[in-house]
């Protein structure tokens, strides 16, 4: 697979809408998440990304302006033991015997027309080893009759390597899935690089809030930063 720009990647595609990078720093020390919400509407756009435990979920900027909380108040990042969980929605809460059998009773969201897919992802860093899924369901090129699965695996992860997957292809009204694998990019070493090669490279007008966690492959120690447009 070409590897390709996680920053042109971003710059290109001005409503990637979530978006999930997983991979291994350049000096191999590291296991790596980064993921980002981004919204059109004001309800998607009036959020902020708090800690909660180990994970972190996401809450209302403003509760006044709270329309809909059930597709975009969820917690995205939840630690269980040795895993760390990723994911753009309340499937979260699923994935607990493991990505692909637990995410066969969820589907794409109910968000008619654009049915937008689930993504997920899942590291597990035990024992000095380090490996990760990541999932897409979604509806079959739009027809909601028919949810399409699909899980990849990554072991013994190549250092400064990682894959990136997001919910849509680009802007658009309903919003086209995301086709393929997940694209190949680059991870660096220094976690602040990373953070802010994923902020800038967001369209301005639409992205919302960022995570990224480095976890120390040796002894699962982590560092976390997370950014939000409100303030």
């Amino acid at each position: 697979m070409k590897k390709v720009s996680l920053e042109q990647e971003l710059k290109g595609n001005a409503y990637p809408g979530r978006g999930i990078v997983i991979g291994r720093s350049k000096d191999g020390t590291k296991a790596v998440a980064g993921y980002f919400i981004m919204g059109r509407s004001q309800n998607s756009r009036n959020r902020v990304f708090v800690e909660e435990g180990e994970g972190i979920r996401t809450q209302a900027f403003d509760p006044s302006k709270l329309e809909d909380p059930s597709l975009i108040i969820y917690a995205p990042v939840r630690v269980l033991g040795n895993d760390t969980i990723v994911t753009n929605g309340d499937q979260t809460d699923t994935v607990y015997e493991g990505l692909e059998v637990s995410l066969r009773s969820r589907e794409f969201e109910p968000d008619a027309p654009n049915y937008t897919p689930r993504i997920s992802g899942v590291m597990h860093v035990e024992n000095g080893t380090y490996g990760y899924q990541m999932s897409i369901l979604k509806s079959n090129n739009g027809d909601p009759s028919q949810c399409n699965r699909y899980t990849f695996s990554y072991d013994n992860c190549v250092a400064g390597e990682g894959h990136f997957i997001h919910t849509y292809m680009h802007d658009g009204n309903p919003l086209p899935s995301f086709e393929g694998e997940p694209k190949l990019v680059e991870i660096p070493d220094d976690i602040d690089a990373f953070t802010e090669l994923l902020w800038s490279s967001l369209n301005e007008d639409n992205k919302v809030s960022l995570f990224t966690r480095y976890i120390d492959i040796a002894t699962g120690k982590y560092e976390t930063r997370i950014v939000n447009k409100n303030k």
